[in-house]
């Protein structure tokens, strides 16, 4: 059975009780539940992580994309958090690994900040997902089976 990564970046573990009126009120628990259900759906396994640190999740992206190339990874949904619009190293990353990524964000980052409408992510993406709130983590995973 093939397995979906969800990488989650800095400050997402306080899903549900930082701003509940932009990231809504569910949990990261929540949205793993949410991810499980729509993997299962699908056949597939669910790979969750989330982190606070830069490299750590640089290592996960090159590990990810070496399971690709061996067949048993479909892909990633990375909701990087702020690193989407300052990581050139997760850019890399991804480009190197050749990692198949869905980008994801909660909010329309679009409508947001005018910083949070670069992403350093976005050029090497497969797709970018915004504004759906957490349901969007059961789309991606939903877009991702679909190559498989």
């Amino acid at each position: 059975m093939k397995t979906i990564l969800v990488l989650n970046g800095p400050n997402l573990n306080l899903l549900g009780t930082r701003e509940p009126a932009v990231y809504g009120a569910q949990t990261l628990a929540d949205v793993k539940v949410l991810c499980e259900q729509a993997c299962a759906t699908h056949g597939l396994k669910l790979d969750f992580r989330q982190t606070n640190h830069e490299g750590l999740m640089v290592d996960w992206l090159q590990e990810a994309g070496a399971a690709q190339a061996a067949g048993t990874l479909v892909g990633a949904v990375v909701n990087a958090g702020a690193y989407t619009h300052t990581s050139v190293a997760l850019h890399d990353a991804i480009k190197g690994a050749g990692l198949t990524v869905i980008e994801l964000h909660i909010s329309n980052v679009h409508a947001r900040e005018a910083f949070r409408h670069h992403s350093c992510i976005a050029p090497v993406a497969k797709a970018v997902m915004a504004g759906f709130g957490v349901a969007g983590y059961g789309l991606a995973i939903s877009a991702l089976a679909a190559m498989a």
